[in-house]
């Protein structure tokens, strides 16, 4: 068995690394000093594994309990740095929303205008194409859908649109639902060379046209906006950016340039992760807007209107201008 004091020389330069590492660590995280770490960032999580393993031994071999002591010491500090809460995920949250969301959406305007092109393309055409051609939604949607989309709708109806509030709470959960499997489908949709991510814009850009062009043709645009105008920002917004996700990651695999497919698509897919987090939030967002706000009767439409007119400007804004640096 290895002496204790061989065991201590061979690997106590490699515990005191580690220690002052948690140290600068944790005084960096407290902000009580800005001075770098001295190990590694990408040796840190093998020197734990490491430091794990020297414990493990020195219980085995019932080395001094003062050696246990600290080896056990480090080995909970270590995994509560590691592995536990940490102090600043509020901070970071703010700063990825205050800041970073929106430099990456800058950052990444071509995928996002592609994205747009795809999705409210189609939906514009189809929607103007609608005033002219009324039964060309009978090609588009299965006439149960077109019944259900008008009786929604009917202005005829005392408070069209509104529900009772257990129906609201029922609703939240299938909004969310149902934009989060929306969101991914479009995301993941880029893995199969971008086809899937077109696939899904186009094709919910059509039916979205196609639902609101023959509302706005048999004369239930009123309502159909007052419901719609609320989370309508957060919601398209949000699937064109996880389908300018879905386009990153496709073009990663298309054309990954001097770089191999795989190493590619890991650049691009940790460049498009803002992009599906802020993705995720607004679609997130829009659930709740159209669980609670827009199916409120009670509400005049030109109150809504106005809402969803500031929300697209807010949003609008946010992107363009949250997280520039002031000139000096």
């Amino acid at each position: 068995m290895m002496p204790q004091e061989t065991f201590e020389a061979r690997h106590g330069s490699q515990w005191l690394e580690f220690e002052q590492w948690l140290d600068a660590m944790t005084a960096s995280r407290t902000k009580r000093s800005a001075a770098a770490p001295a190990l590694a960032e990408a040796a840190v999580a093998h020197r734990y594994r490491c430091l794990c393993q020297h414990l493990a031994l020195a219980r085995e071999r019932r080395y001094s309990p003062g050696l246990v002591a600290r080896l056990n010491g480090l080995v909970i500090r270590g995994h509560q740095f590691l592995y536990g809460a940490h102090l600043d995920t509020g901070p970071a949250l703010v700063r990825f929303f205050a800041r970073d969301l929106a430099r990456a959406v800058r950052t990444q305007w071509r995928p996002i205008a592609w994205a747009c092109a795809l999705f409210f393309g189609p939906l514009i055409v189809v929607a103007m194409a609608m005033q002219q051609y009324p039964d060309l939604v009978h090609m588009l949607m299965p006439a149960e859908q077109i019944a259900a989309y008008e009786q929604m709708y009917d202005p005829a109806q005392r408070r069209a649109g509104e529900r009772g509030a257990q129906v609201d709470s029922y609703m939240l959960g299938h909004y969310i639902w149902n934009n989060v499997r929306i969101g991914f489908q479009t995301f993941a949709g880029g893995m199969l060379f971008g086809i899937g991510t077109v696939f899904f814009l186009t094709v919910n850009g059509v039916l979205i046209g196609a639902s609101a062009g023959h509302l706005i043709e048999i004369g239930f645009a009123r309502t159909f906006f007052g419901f719609v105008s609320g989370h309508s920002a957060l919601e398209l917004g949000g699937i064109v950016l996880m389908g300018a996700a879905g386009l990153m990651l496709g073009g990663a695999l298309i054309a990954p340039g001097r770089l191999t497919r795989a190493s590619a698509l890991r650049l691009r897919a940790k460049a498009a992760v803002p992009l599906v987090y802020g993705a995720g939030a607004m679609l997130t967002a829009a659930a709740f807007v159209e669980a609670f706000w827009s199916p409120l009767g009670v509400v005049p439409a030109p109150i809504k209107y106005a809402a969803g007119a500031v929300l697209w400007t807010l949003v609008l804004l946010y992107f363009i201008f949250a997280g520039r640096t002031r000139a000096p």
